[in-house]
C-alpha cells in the first residue's frame, strides 16, 4: 500500500500547529526572568526585614519572628507571586494573540488544572505548618510544591519545564534537612534558576 505524502504532510502540519497552541503557555523566556527579579527582590525585602545587618548566607530562627513580621512576610511572598503571575499571564496573552492561538482552550484548561492540584494542596500544607509554628520548612516545602506542579503539568510544556521542576524539589529537599536557610534556597530556586532558565529558554525559543 501506497503512502500518501500529502495526507502525512497535512498530519504533521497538524500535530505542530497542536504543539504551538499548547506550548506558547510556558512559563516564557522573558517571564522567567521576570518572576526571577521579583522573587529576588522580595528575597532582598525579607531579608531587610528580618536578618539586616546580620549576613544574608546565615542560619536565622524564624520560629523566633513576631507575628506582625510574619504578617509582612506573607505579604512580600504574595506580592511576588501576584506580579509573577500577572506578567505570566500578560505575556502568554499577547504571544497567544501573535500566533492566533487561544490561551483558555481544552488544552489550557488542562494544564491549569494540573498545575493547581499540587499548587493548591501546597498551599493548605504550607498553612498548616504555619498554623502550628513550623515556618523553618516552609520556604522548603514552597520550593517541593512548586517542583511538583512542573512537573505534574510538564507533558504539555517544553521539556525544559521538567528539568526546572526537578531542580526545585532538589532544593526545596536541601532546604528542609538544613533549616534556617530557608531564605537564601528561596533566593536560589525561585529567583537564580528562574533567570537562569529564562535566559536559557529565550535564547533558544523566543529569539
Amino acid at each position: 500500500m501506497k503512502e500518501n505524502p500529502t495526507f502525512e504532510q497535512d498530519l504533521a502540519s497538524i500535530h505542530k500547529l497542536m504543539e504551538r497552541s499548547v506550548k506558547f503557555i510556558s512559563l516564557s523566556g522573558f517571564s522567567g526572568m521576570l518572576s526571577g527579579v521579583y522573587a529576588l527582590i522580595g528575597a532582598g525585602a525579607a531579608y531587610y526585614l528580618i536578618q539586616y545587618p546580620g549576613s544574608f548566607f546565615e542560619s536565622y530562627s524564624y520560629s523566633s519572628l513576631d507575628k506582625g513580621v510574619q504578617s509582612e512576610l506573607f505579604i512580600i511572598a504574595l506580592i511576588v507571586l501576584i506580579a509573577s503571575l500577572t506578567t505570566g499571564l500578560w505575556l502568554s496573552a499577547r504571544k497567544a494573540r501573535q500566533m492566533g492561538a487561544k490561551i483558555w482552550d481544552v488544552t489550557g484548561r488542562r494544564l491549569f488544572f494540573n498545575l493547581s492540584v499540587p499548587l493548591f494542596t501546597g498551599g493548605l500544607f504550607i498553612l498548616i505548618c504555619a498554623w502550628n509554628g513550623y515556618y523553618e520548612i516552609i520556604p522548603g516545602v514552597c520550593l517541593i510544591f512548586y517542583g511538583l506542579a512542573l512537573l505534574n503539568a510538564s507533558p504539555n510544556l517544553f521539556d525544559e519545564v521538567r528539568y526546572l521542576g526537578y531542580l526545585e524539589i532538589i532544593l526545596g529537599l536541601i532546604s528542609t534537612a538544613v533549616p534556617g536557610y530557608g531564605l537564601v534556597f528561596w533566593s536560589l530556586g525561585f529567583g537564580i534558576l528562574h533567570i537562569i532558565y529564562g535566559a536559557a529558554m529565550y535564547r533558544k525559543y523566543d529569539s
